[in-house]
């Protein structure tokens, strides 16, 4: 549709594709340091919004949060998490953050932290655009670089932008635009799944559970007082109509179950979904004048609590690499972005992959495998190096001093 009329033309320093939290935290970034930005989406407001997801930030980025005036709602409305429970075989085991590496994470959903960055775009003044359909990225490999859409009122717009930044979802159309023969993907794909359920239930522990025994993996995790989410693994094409909240409930008990008595508190679910995952990057991050953030360039299985907090992290850098292009520091500015932003991207890799590897039982595993597994998730639970292993890749490093 590139040779269409427009109805009308913006320039901006900067267009963003695709207005999640990435997106918009970018914009917020940018926008603090004086830089005009226009984002857009294909979806509403209201369907993102609407979307649930789990949310585990790690404390580095709450902080960030908070002190950039995205607002404080996650001190209010989040809970502070200083460790996790490991479920090992019918034994608990504490992995105590603040203990260990002296760091928290923070259960505040996805979900919420998009609404307090886009109220914050509207506090702000930012431009947004959601529920834009037929959108193209057009001269990425020039110094002015188009990105045209369509309305929700049908009208076609183009804005003309120094930069454009992919920050559309892992089913990004941008990380397309780098050609097939200058870029490499680096994925892997798992054997199973999780089944996620939605509860109206008190919260059964403090802090998120891992489970891992004969029975298969569980994750308990909370979301209010009055509403949790759970999840265990299933096969990939497991479908949600085969499973009663009976048939749910007593798999969730029976892989949770130990020595200690413990029990899930039940209630109705009120949503049931399977879960599909994969590990995946696209190098380069960047293509001419398109750089790619967040899912669109790296995705990373659940299990870890990584993927939010990668696509904040890649925007907290790229605000600073084209605050420098910008501000006269050029091409040589944005050669800085891929190695710091890739440094963090493989850490985060190889943890969601060891732990997804970890807690599973892989169909067809072999007896040795399974009791190797074993070995190591003792080691991992019962020495202190191992427990301090998984608090510092689980809190995500953290990067001040404490």
């Amino acid at each position: 549709m590139a040779d269409v009329p427009v109805d009308s033309v913006t320039s901006v320093p900067v267009a963003i594709v695709g207005a999640g939290p990435a997106g918009l935290m970018l914009a917020h970034l940018l926008g603090r340091a004086g830089i005009g930005t226009v984002a857009v989406d294909t979806r509403t407001r209201h369907e993102i919004e609407t979307t649930q997801r789990a949310g585990i930030l790690e404390a580095d980025v709450a902080r960030d949060l908070v002190e950039t005036g995205v607002g404080d709602r996650i001190l209010r409305d989040g809970y502070e998490h200083e460790g996790i429970e490991v479920r090992a075989e019918g034994r608990a085991h504490r992995i105590d953050f603040q203990e260990l590496v002296g760091a928290s994470t923070w259960l505040y959903p996805q979900t919420d932290v998009f609404v307090d960055l886009a109220d914050a775009r509207e506090r702000d003044g930012g431009t947004v655009h959601f529920g834009i359909r037929d959108t193209e990225v057009l001269d990425v490999t020039t110094d002015a670089p188009r990105v045209r859409y369509t309305a929700s009122d049908g009208a076609r717009h183009e804005l003309r932008a120094r930069y454009v930044v992919g920050a559309d979802g892992s089913r990004s159309m941008c990380r397309d635009l780098v050609p097939e023969d200058r870029r490499t993907r680096y994925g892997a794909e798992y054997p199973f799944a999780w089944f996620g359920i939605l509860a109206e239930a008190p919260r059964s522990a403090p802090e998120l559970v891992y489970a891992r025994s004969e029975h298969g993996f569980a994750l308990i995790s909370q979301r209010t007082e009055t509403v949790q989410r759970m999840y265990f693994q299933c096969s990939p094409d497991e479908s949600t109509d085969a499973w009663s909240d009976d048939r749910i409930w007593e798999t969730l008990q029976a892989r949770v179950a130990g020595e200690d008595g413990f029990r899930l508190k039940e209630g109705p679910i009120t949503e049931k979904t399977v879960l599909r995952f994969r590990s995946f990057v696209q190098e380069p991050m960047r293509w001419g004048s398109l750089l790619l953030a967040g899912d669109a360039a790296h995705t990373v299985p659940p299990t870890g609590a990584r993927g939010l907090n990668l696509a904040l992290h890649d925007v907290k850098i790229l605000a600073g690499v084209l605050a420098r292009a910008l501000g006269g520091g050029g091409e040589a500015a944005l050669d800085a972005y891929q190695p710091q932003a890739l440094r963090r991207v493989w850490r985060a890799q190889h943890f969601s992959y060891w732990m997804t590897r970890l807690l599973h039982t892989e169909p067809g595993a072999s007896p040795f495998e399974l009791r190797r597994r074993l070995g190591e998730l003792d080691h991992v639970v019962g020495t202190r190096a191992g427990r301090a292993h998984l608090a510092e890749q689980y809190t995500g490093w953290p990067a001040r001093d404490r």
